[in-house]
């Protein structure tokens, strides 16, 4: 099982980014894929996620600005970010089947 995310970078706040988590090794649609973030000097916490059949839930703080989809013929998943915050700065990390994670992708927000 791996998982690889990607497509983090810097931009200002209001702004937009899209992450991508790639996954093989396992029958993608069959799983939830979930989306973690942390910041520096916090603990790790959950964005929200996506069913294998694409039911999605968020975490409050990103609701309304973040979208979770996925691309079962790509055995992708993506997070749109919209209006982005400073506080939104974080390493952003894809979860998958079997304890699995993807190595982590910079996100910064400047204000």
């Amino acid at each position: 099982v791996q998982l690889q995310a990607c497509g983090g970078g810097l931009v200002q706040a209001g702004g937009s980014l899209r992450l991508s988590c790639a996954a093989s090794g396992f029958t993608f649609d069959d799983y939830a894929i979930g989306w973690f973030r942390q910041a520096p000097g916090k603990q790790r916490e959950l964005v929200g996620g996506i069913t294998g059949d694409g039911r999605t839930s968020y975490a409050e703080s990103v609701k309304g600005r973040f979208t979770i989809s996925r691309d079962n013929a790509k055995n992708t998943v993506y997070l749109q970010m919209n209006s982005l915050k400073p506080e939104d700065t974080a390493v952003y990390y894809c979860f998958g089947p079997f304890g699995s994670w993807g190595q982590g992708t910079q996100v910064t927000v400047s204000s």
